[in-house]
């Protein structure tokens, strides 16, 4: 095993036992959020500056509409949460299935290999992005008796919407990474990165989890 996917696996752990802790201890997803929030906030303006580096205004916009939408999304969880602790589960399977659509992406796209998805991140396949749809299938008999008010074609429906966020929002981050030139959004993650790389599908996952679980 190299040591860059030792590295992998340890912050792997280590991240999955932060998503557990903030489930059952309040103070801990708030303070979480925050800190997630502003350090995705500050990894992405970095890589706007290196795009738009001499171009303040576009930055100052990239800068404003980034800060604006990671404000009001951790302000929408906080709000939601402690008014309705029972919607905790739907923040949390909406994350669950980004984290699946990435694992089985990242397996099948090694695996199966095959035809690229898109230019914007040469890695990604279609094979990788079937793989992220059945791994976020998998989790359904797991939350099924916990969203009992979805049929079960329903709720496949929307777990394949939320993967296919999840994949436009890495896809979007591939992007920007692309356009500045870079390979990662920061080293702060060992063999992952930056928090961003890491939680780019999470953050446009959330949202249209949310809405489709509580209103469709």
């Amino acid at each position: 095993m190299s040591s860059e996917l030792k590295k992998r696996i340890i912050t792997s752990i280590i991240l999955i036992t932060i998503l557990i802790l903030m489930y059952f201890y309040s103070y801990i997803l708030v303070i979480s959020l925050i800190i997630i929030a502003l350090i995705s906030w500050v990894e992405f303006y970095g890589l706007i500056t290196k795009i738009f580096l001499k171009k303040k205004i576009l930055r100052f916009i990239f800068k404003f509409i980034s800060l604006m939408y990671l404000s009001l999304l951790v302000v929408t969880i906080l709000y939601t949460i402690s008014n309705n602790p029972d919607l905790k589960i739907l923040f949390v399977y909406s994350i669950l299935v980004a984290i699946f659509s990435d694992i089985g992406g990242l397996i099948f796209g090694k695996f199966f290999k095959g035809k690229k998805l898109t230019k914007i991140s040469p890695k990604k396949t279609i094979s990788g992005s079937v793989g992220s749809f059945i791994f976020s299938f998998l989790l359904i008999p797991f939350f099924y008796d916990l969203l009992v008010e979805h049929e079960i074609l329903k709720l496949f429906l929307i777990t394949a919407l939320i993967s296919i966020a999840t994949q436009l929002g890495d896809l979007f981050i591939s992007l920007i990474k692309r356009k500045a030139k870079v390979k990662n959004t920061s080293d702060l993650l060992p063999g992952h990165g930056g928090i961003l790389d890491r939680v780019d599908g999470i953050i446009f996952a959330i949202p249209i989890g949310y809405l489709l679980l509580n209103y469709f």
